[in-house]
C-alpha cells in the first residue's frame, strides 16, 4: 500500500502545493440537479433501477468516463491532473463512478481510451470559458444555457472540444455524444445535442465560429481575451498589467497547451540519469535531457507508460518539475547539513534534498497535515533516504515558538496561488479567486516570520513559491526584510544558471521563456 501511495505523491508532488485547499478552494456548485429522472450519485448503493442497467456496449467508454469525471471535478470531488495516477487499475475505478452516476457500464477502457480521457478532461477544463461562450452563442437563449443540466452541459462541452480543438471527425463526435445523452438522460436531450453539434459543425466548416471582438477599453479587452484564451478575467487583467498584453497571451497559450513533465532519477537509491534514459529507451518513451539539472529528464508524452512500467512504484524516479528542482539548487543541500523543510508535504523537494545529503546530516520535515506527512515518511523509505529525514507534524507557527531547533538551512516552500503551475493544474484557474491572494499573503508573512526563528546565525533561509505573481514573491521578501533587518539577500547566481537569476539576485522560472512551471525563490542569510 505504501508504494501505491508514494506513486500518488510523486505524480502530484509539485502540483498540489498551491495554498490551503479548504479555506481557499471554491467548489463550483451544479446549476441544477442532474435531472429528476437520474439523480447525481457518486457513491453509495445502487437503486433497483440501476441494477437492471448494467452494460451498454453502444456508448463510447471514454466519453462516458470523461463526462462523469468532469462533473466530479466541477463539484469538487476530483482533480483534473490525476486521472490515472495508479496505472492500469484506475480504469476500473473510473468505470465504477460511471456505473454509480449513470446506472450503466460501458465496455472496459483500454490504453487508448485512457489517453483520450486524459486529453478530453484536461482540455475541456482548460477551454471551459471559451467552450461555454460557443455553446451559449449557439443556444440563443441565455436562460436555457444557465439552467442546463450538469451532465448535458458536460456532454456538449466534450463535443465542442472534440470538434473545435481536437479536430475529430464530426460525424463520429455528433453520433457518439448524441447516443450518450439519450442513454444517460433521455431522447429529448439527445435531440438537443444533435441540433447544437450539427450547427457547430456547419459554422466550423464555413470558418464562421462566433468570437468576441478585441476592442474597447482595457476592461472590455480583458473580457474578450479571457474568453478567447479561456482564463478568469481577473487573471488576464493582472497579467496584462504586469507583463503586457503580448506576453500575457503567450502565458495563457502555454497554460492551455498539453503539459510536459520532468522525472528525477533517484540518486538516493543509486539511480543515475543514464539509468533512467536506458529505461525510457526500452519503453520507447520519447524524452529530452534537462539542460539545467543533471538528474532530470523531460517527457512530453508517454508518462502513463512510465507509470504502468512501475518505475515510480519501485522508487527509481519521481515526477518533479525542473522549476522545483532548481529551488533545491538554491537551498544547496550538502552532506552534514542540518536542514528544515517548513511546509514539507507532499515531499518532492524534501526527498530531493535528502538524496543530495548522501546519508549525512539531518533533514527535519515539518507539515501541518499528518496524513500527507506520513506518506512522505513512507516514500522516504522507498527512496532509501529515510536515514536523514525526521518528520514533525506541526503548524510551523506553533512549532517555531515552542521549540529551540535551529538549522543551517531552512526552506519555506510557502502555500501560494499556484499561478505558475496552471498548465498542469487545469482546474486551478477556475477555483482560484483574486480574494485568495490577500489571504495567502497574510499566511505567507506569518510563515516567513516563523521560519526565520529556526535559522542559525550565519544560516540560510530560502523562501519559495510556485507563483509568478510579484505580490507573493518579491513583495513578500521586501516586507520581510523590513521586519527583519538581520537578514540580507544572498544572490543565487552561484546556484542556478544565469537565465534564472533576476536583477535583484532572486531565482525565477518563467513558463514562456523557460518552458517549465513558473516558480520563485529568494535566498536570505541571517547575519546576526
Amino acid at each position: 500500500m505504501a508504494q501505491v501511495l508514494s506513486l500518488h505523491v510523486f505524480f502530484s508532488a509539485e502540483i498540489h502545493k498551491v495554498g490551503p485547499s479548504k479555506p481557499l478552494k471554491r467548489i463550483h456548485k451544479p446549476r441544477t440537479s442532474l435531472s429528476t429522472r437520474r439523480k447525481v450519485c457518486f457513491s453509495g448503493p445502487q437503486s433497483p433501477l440501476r441494477e437492471t442497467q448494467k452494460l451498454n456496449l453502444q456508448v463510447s467508454p471514454h466519453r462516458a468516463v470523461s463526462a462523469v469525471r468532469l462533473m466530479r471535478i466541477e463539484m469538487g470531488g476530483a482533480f483534473a491532473d490525476l486521472l490515472n495516477d495508479k496505472g492500469k487499475g484506475s480504469g476500473d475505478n473510473e468505470m465504477g463512478y460511471v456505473e454509480r452516476t449513470l446506472g450503466f457500464r460501458t465496455k472496459d477502457l483500454d490504453d487508448r481510451d485512457l489517453r483520450l480521457v486524459t486529453d478530453i478532461v484536461g482540455g475541456t477544463i482548460r477551454w471551459r470559458r471559451y467552450l461555454d461562450y460557443l455553446i451559449g452563442s449557439l443556444c440563443h437563449d441565455e436562460k436555457a444555457f444557465r439552467s442546463m443540466e450538469p451532465l448535458l452541459l458536460q456532454i456538449l462541452r466534450i463535443g465542442f472540444y472534440e470538434i473545435v480543438k481536437l479536430d475529430m471527425p464530426s460525424y463520429a463526435v455528433v453520433d457518439e455524444n448524441v447516443r450518450l445523452a439519450k442513454v444517460s438522460l433521455r431522447p429529448g436531450a439527445g435531440n438537443m445535442v444533435n441540433g447544437i453539434l450539427r450547427k457547430l459543425v456547419l459554422l466550423k466548416e464555413s470558418n464562421s465560429l462566433p468570437l468576441p471582438k478585441l476592442e474597447g477599453d482595457d476592461r472590455t479587452q480583458a473580457r474578450a481575451l479571457a474568453t478567447l484564451y479561456s482564463h478568469p478575467v481577473w487573471m488576464v487583467r493582472r497579467w496584462t498589467k504586469h507583463l503586457g498584453q503580448e506576453k500575457a497571451i503567450k502565458l495563457m497559450m502555454w497554460n492551455n497547451d498539453n503539459p510536459s513533465f520532468s522525472l528525477r532519477a533517484n540518486s538516493g537509491k543509486g539511480v543515475t540519469r543514464a539509468d533512467l534514459v536506458m529505461q525510457f529507451n526500452m519503453l520507447k518513451v520519447p524524452h529530452e535531457l534537462s539542460l539545467h539539472l543533471d538528474h532530470f529528464v523531460r517527457v512530453k508524452t508517454g508518462l502513463q507508460i512510465v507509470i504502468q512500467a512501475g518505475l515510480l512504484k519501485q522508487g527509481l524516479c519521481a515526477v518533479q518539475d525542473e522549476s522545483a528542482g532548481l529551488i533545491v539548487s538554491v537551498v544547496d543541500p550538502q552532506p552534514g547539513d542540518s536542514i528544515i523543510d517548513c511546509c514539507a508535504a507532499p515531499g518532492g523537494k524534501t526527498l530531493y534534498m535528502a538524496s543530495q545529503m548522501h546519508g549525512q546530516g539531518m533533514l527535519y520535515a515539518i507539515d501541518i497535515n499528518k496524513g500527507r506527512l506520513r506518506i512522505v515518511k513512507e516514500t522516504a523509505k522507498l527512496h532509501q533516504v529515510d536515514g536523514v529525514i525526521t518528520t514533525i507534524p506541526s503548524d510551523l507557527r506553533t512549532f517555531a515558538e515552542s521549540y529551540q531547533l535551529k538549522s543551517d538551512k531552512v526552506l519555506l516552500d510557502a502555500p501560494c496561488s499556484g499561478l505558475g503551475v496552471l498548465s498542469k493544474r487545469a482546474d486551478l484557474r477556475w477555483n482560484r479567486r483574486l480574494e485568495d491572494l490577500e489571504e495567502l499573503k497574510k499566511l505567507q508573512e506569518e510563515l516567513l516570520d516563523a521560519a526565520s526563528i529556526l535559522v542559525k546565525p550565519g544560516g540560510v533561509l530560502v523562501y519559495s513559491t510556485c507563483s509568478i505573481d510579484p505580490e507573493e514573491n518579491e513583495e513578500r521578501v521586501d516586507a520581510f526584510l523590513l521586519r527583519h533587518p538581520e537578514f540580507r539577500i544572498d544572490p543565487v547566481d552561484r546556484y542556478v544558471p544565469p537565465d534564472f537569476v533576476t536583477k535583484r539576485g532572486f531565482y525565477s522560472s518563467d513558463p514562456v521563456e523557460h518552458s517549465m512551471d513558473g516558480a520563485f525563490a529568494a535566498r536570505l542569510i541571517r547575519t546576526l
